[in-house]
């Protein structure tokens, strides 16, 4: 178990004291710099004593000096009194509110700094960046939860302190027997409840535990959706789910029995003193209690100190619990992070060096694409090498020469990657690490591999739209990055997985990277690659597109044949035919294959896998290429895959 996990297991278990603790400090010294706020709030809810001790007082002397004196203009006089003191009330709760953001506004932009840094420290400190998914949580969810539970806590706590001295000193002005009364059953009630906050605290940190770990778990699995699907794993993850959901949800029936007794112990100091007054009322009547002073007693409980002591305990039992253990979660100790072993896969040598790709923990599968182990020294294991490389055509008379290193154009490589890094910030773990990469004029090669682990961040970096860290890309012999669009093009063409179809003709689309393509050349590519229906259609080549018109895998059909036609030598499919069905993919494939030139897909099912020349399979911590046969045996991850794709343990050949 890591540090980090035992530092959640214990907080999670913890009673409150310890996060008690923990926080005391901070919380000294916040109050201890707003002390000229606190000063003001104490000044404003003086007033609410006065306000509490006139309302009792105030009926007591109407019914003793007035009513029952038989002086009704008395009577009056002081029920006015105790009116004005109640309509009092609402200046005196505005000037409270107006010192209350003086604590509750710093609080939370101090919440939001530290939640802030807690995250981005291990990032700024050379470690991974972005795998903190609790991060999201403190900075939305918990830290208001944290600055409305502590203006609601601030409220209520000066609002039973002030009001219940009022009151208490109210029922001893009128006689110091009725506090013998009302202080037992009060000070009861009050002692049952505080018994609960620590069970609750610890109830509400596991239900908060509880949410984390579920929300964390849906934000990895629909990061990994195309991956639960493609390797079967759904399942997995969909009993995890209802693990978590099961726990979250025993986690909120704990806190619901502790809310249970907690509003038992409500019922006890909010109905027990009134009660007992009632029954104590012939007694009282005995030691000289007049019928006003047990009126005014009456209106001291019902109107000042229960309802106080009401709210007191239901913002300590919710609004108290909450901020313990939210402020605990977001300023509390935490173990760190453990730091991903970096691995690099032995290879044969090469020029260039070796290859490896690597990829962030965050992005990692479930245990089903769990990544291959290191290979033995010499087995090849990693290995981004080329095989023999064969002659390729020109590009054709559409393609400008752009000149390049004087070689032999046949054995200049179609894609060269050398040493190539790419990561997203100066100190973001990189997506890929050091791949040497070298791929034969005319070869097929198809990339596999989880989501997020780098093969859409590698056809962009072939195609030269993205510039990489470190390293040399380079295809046809000459280096991409820089290069102006129109060089680009006509080096390479790039397919995405959603394709694009503008609005003009059919034959405007497929000529639109070969303006000068004849009839002929269309004809062909519409037969190699099965667009004949969709022609037909629309009514020939000639006839208007409108794109919105055309489902997913009719554009990719479109968005295919015009890089049939194109002349470029590379083409790259990043899972662009996604939305075609299994026998309409192959025909693509195998017709792109045919053509003159370089393939590299992006594998979207296992059968593009098996159709190519060579596989390349990135894991995270090595990039394993061969044949189809080969990669089954030395990449796990590969029979992982191929497994699931085909309903069952992938054999070897």
């Amino acid at each position: 178990m890591t540090r980090r996990a035992a530092s959640a297991d214990t907080r999670e278990t913890d009673d409150g004291s310890r996060a008690v603790r923990r926080l005391a400090p901070h919380a000294r010294r916040f109050l201890a710099r707003r002390s000229g706020v606190l000063v003001r709030l104490a000044l404003w809810s003086l007033a609410e004593t006065g306000q509490a001790f006139l309302v009792g007082y105030g009926v007591a002397r109407a019914v003793d000096q007035g009513f029952l004196a038989g002086d009704t203009r008395r009577g009056l006089l002081w029920l006015t009194v105790a009116l004005v003191a109640v309509l009092l009330g609402a200046p005196v709760i505005r000037g409270v509110f107006a010192q209350l953001a003086g604590l509750t506004e710093p609080l939370r932009d101090g919440l939001v700094r530290h939640a802030v840094d807690r995250s981005l420290g291990p990032a700024a400190a050379g470690g991974p960046g972005g795998t903190d998914r609790a991060a999201v949580s403190r900075l939305t969810n918990q830290v208001e939860i944290a600055r409305d539970s502590f203006a609601g806590l601030v409220l209520t706590l000066r609002s039973f302190v002030f009001t219940a001295a009022g009151a208490l000193l109210g029922l001893l002005s009128l006689h110091p027997s009725l506090l013998v009364v009302v202080l037992p059953p009060l000070s009861l009630g009050l002692g049952l409840f505080l018994v609960t906050l620590r069970p609750m605290a610890a109830a509400q940190r596991r239900a908060l535990a509880a949410d984390e770990a579920l929300g964390d778990h849906a934000a990895r699995s629909r990061a990994a959706l195309r991956d639960l699907t493609a390797c079967g794993t759904g399942p997995a993850a969909a009993r995890r789910g209802a693990e978590l959901i099961e726990g979250a949800a025993a986690a909120a029936r704990v806190l619901a029995g502790w809310a249970a007794v907690r509003t038992a112990a409500l019922g006890v100091a909010g109905h027990l003193p009134v009660l007992a007054l009632l029954l104590a009322a012939p007694w009282l009547r005995a030691r000289g209690v007049t019928a006003g002073a047990l009126l005014g007693a009456f209106t001291y409980l019902v109107q000042s100190l229960l309802p106080a002591l009401h709210t007191l305990m239901t913002a300590l039992g919710a609004a108290g619990s909450r901020l313990l253990v939210v402020l605990d979660r977001i300023i509390g100790p935490e173990g760190p992070e453990p730091r991903p072993e970096r691995t690099r896969a032995a290879e044969p040598e090469r020029a260039g060096g070796p290859g490896s790709v690597r990829a962030p923990a965050a992005t990692r599968p479930e245990p089903a694409l769990a990544a291959a182990p290191r290979p033995a020294p010499g087995a090849g294991g990693g290995a981004v090498t080329a095989r023999a490389t064969a002659a390729i055509p020109g590009p054709g008379d559409d393609a400008p020469d752009l000149g390049g290193r004087p070689a032999d154009r046949a054995r200049t490589a179609a894609v060269e990657l050398r040493s190539v890094t790419l990561s997203y910030g100066v100190r973001a773990e990189p997506v890929l690490d050091s791949l040497d990469l070298c791929v034969a004029p005319g070869e097929h090669l198809a990339v596999v591999g989880p989501s997020g682990i780098g093969k859409s961040t590698l056809t962009r970096l072939v195609a030269g739209t993205l510039a990489p860290s470190g390293g040399e890309v380079r295809v046809d012999g000459r280096e991409v990055t820089g290069r102006p669009p129109a060089e680009l093009a006509a080096l390479r063409v790039l397919v995405p997985q959603e394709a694009y179809v503008f609005s003009g003709t059919l034959s405007d689309n497929l000529t639109y990277l070969r303006p000068g393509a004849s009839r002929a050349d269309l004809d062909a590519a519409v037969d190699a690659l099965g667009l004949w229906p969709l022609v037909e259609r629309l009514g020939g080549l000639d006839a208007p597109v409108r794109p919105a018109e055309l489902s997913h895998g009719e554009r990719q059909l479109v968005a295919l044949t015009r890089a049939w036609v194109s002349p470029a030598p590379l083409l790259l499919l990043d899972e662009a035919t996604c939305h075609l069905d299994p026998a309409a993919e192959a025909r693509a494939e195998e017709a792109l294959a045919r053509r003159p030139g370089t393939l590299l897909v992006v594998a979207h099912r296992l059968s593009s896998a098996v159709r190519a020349d060579r596989v390349l399979v990135l894991d995270g911590t090595d990039a394993v290429c061969g044949t189809h046969d080969e990669v089954l045996d030395r990449s796990p991850l590969y029979r992982d895959l191929t497994g699931h794709w085909q309903g069952g343990p992938a054999r070897r050949r």
